[in-house]
């Protein structure tokens, strides 16, 4: 019985050998039989856990392939080791399987093969570049009905990462390059070819009105478009109804104006459709409506302009009345805001065919290419000063403004209810300084302003200081800029201590913030 056991385990030992291959000797070096899991759930056994790794990777490329899109699982991978003499071992392919089962069981989501747009500082997230394209042709549709342009993604050369830009292509010039083509392949292309070159040679002749090849010339965007690809979930998607109405929609964006000869903040605000408290607000340097504003300056405005700007150029032909240029002659002996106009102006009529550029609805440049003129313009001509005038400062330092010019209600018994200067209330004896360099034509006591002076300047104004307490200048005498010429006070008709101060200009009493530096 003994011989019989023993052979019986010798012919198990070799059957084993024979058909049980995953059946193997096993080296006694520590730990040397792994049972693997993945997410927590076991998925085979090893012999080595250092290929559970390389089987991983190979489950994960399995699960990518089932989807187009970008897939994102769990896949914590951990084994536990116990050491044996004999031991069974799955199969890899059975392993990477179950991989693939704990794999599919642990997705966590699925990400859209997406493309990101950016225009300026705005973003936006499309399902394609179909959606992309769309966005883009939408925002050339306002201005090209007739579909002669269109837009396409292309590398950026500029960038060292791939990211897409747009390129806009016209219709037209491909269409005659087709025809340039097919003609240079046949003999008469070559001919005409020839013709082309003999034309050049040619002296161009003046053209026509008829000559000229009116319509939409160029077309492109006015900001860089940049466009990524990224991996979106659904809810990051924004639908392309309303992608385009967030870029082809105007919205108000701040731009920098420079104020230029003839502006006022009103007239400012009417021209760029904002109303004139939200100019001040928007703009620190400006206190209130009557605050001074000077050539050069420059101010914050909102314009209406979409997230994607257009620029392009159209040939048109018009006809319209005209103006001339005005033509100045100067005078050395006058000041610059003296001006005497010695011929009046009248319209005149012309054909014009003109290259007019836009930015969005703006007109940017206009190039006249053709001019006839119908009936001529006649110029206005006006006599200018070149001397720079006077300039007029505040006649004293502090003191809080009481009274602006203006209707107001009399603040007194006998005091006019259209004040005829402005008011800065200080105590008695502040000094008063002179405005401007000048001539004292009048130093003593007025009706009604109680003690004043009035002085004459080389620009043909006059400024007067009342209510004085002290008159430090005689009638006659000359005085310069910020010299001292009384002492303020509460003569006349009057409410309490403060300098009264007037500008005239022909006589007449003007707002002097007007005139103030």
């Amino acid at each position: 019985m003994k011989i019989a056991y023993i052979k019986v385990a010798v012919m198990a030992c070799i059957a084993a050998a024979f058909f049980l291959p995953n059946m193997q000797t096993l080296e006694s070096t520590g730990d040397n039989l792994f049972t693997v899991y993945l997410n927590g759930v076991q998925v085979g056994v090893m012999g080595d856990a250092g290929e559970a790794d390389t089987y991983l990777i190979e489950a994960r490329k399995l699960l990518a392939g089932e989807s187009d899109e970008m897939v994102l699982a769990q896949s914590d991978l951990t084994w536990t080791g116990e050491e044996v003499l004999w031991g069974e071992i799955d199969d890899k392919n059975v392993i990477i399987s179950n991989m693939l089962a704990a794999l599919r069981g642990s997705v966590k989501e699925t990400l859209n093969r997406s493309y990101t747009v950016k225009i300026n500082e705005y973003t936006v997230n499309l399902a394609s570049t179909e959606e992309v394209l769309a966005l883009l042709q939408a925002s050339l549709k306002k201005y090209d009905d007739e579909r002669q342009y269109y837009a396409d993604l292309v590398l950026d050369s500029k960038r060292e990462l791939n990211v897409l830009t747009a390129q806009i292509y016209s219709t037209r010039e491909q269409q005659e390059q087709e025809e340039q083509t097919e003609e240079v392949m046949s003999s008469a292309g070559i001919n005409a070819a020839l013709d082309d070159i003999f034309s050049d040679i040619e002296p161009a002749s003046e053209k026509d009105f008829s000559d000229y090849e009116l319509g939409l010339l160029e077309l492109d965007f006015g900001d860089t478009v940049e466009v990524v690809e990224s991996y979106l979930q659904d809810y990051e998607l924004t639908p392309l109804d309303k992608a385009i109405e967030e870029v082809t929609k105007d919205q108000e964006k701040e731009q920098i104006y420079e104020v230029v000869a003839g502006d006022t903040l009103s007239q400012i605000a009417e021209n760029n459709e904002i109303p004139l408290d939200r100019l001040i607000a928007m703009n620190d340097t400006i206190e209130d409506e009557n605050s001074l504003i000077r050539v050069g300056d420059e101010l914050i405005v909102t314009v209406p302009e979409p997230e994607l700007s257009v620029e392009r150029t159209e040939q048109m032909y018009y006809e319209e009345d005209y103006e001339a240029e005005i033509i100045y002659v100067d005078n050395d002996d006058w000041y610059t805001n003296q001006t005497q106009t010695l011929q009046e102006p009248s319209a005149g009529h012309r054909k014009v065919v003109a290259d007019v550029s836009y930015r969005n609805k703006e007109e940017i440049s206009r190039e006249i290419l053709k001019e006839e003129i119908t009936y001529a313009a006649v110029p206005k001509i006006v006599e200018r000063g070149t001397k720079i005038p006077p300039t007029y400062l505040k006649p004293i330092s502090g003191g809080r403004l009481s009274s602006r010019f203006g209707r107001r209600k009399a603040p007194t018994r006998g005091a006019s209810t259209y004040h005829k200067g402005v008011d800065w209330a200080t105590p008695v004896g502040t000094a008063v300084m002179a405005s401007c360099t000048g001539t004292v034509s009048r130093a003593g006591w007025g009706k009604g302003y109680g003690y004043v002076v009035y002085i004459n300047h080389a620009d043909g104004r006059q400024t007067r200081y009342g209510h004085l307490s002290k008159i430090l200048v005689k009638q006659g005498q000359t005085v310069t800029q910020g010299q001292k010429i009384a002492l303020s006070g509460n003569t006349g008709v009057s409410t309490g201590p403060h300098i009264h101060f007037e500008i005239l200009i022909g006589g007449t009493q003007v707002d002097p913030f007007k005139y103030l530096n």
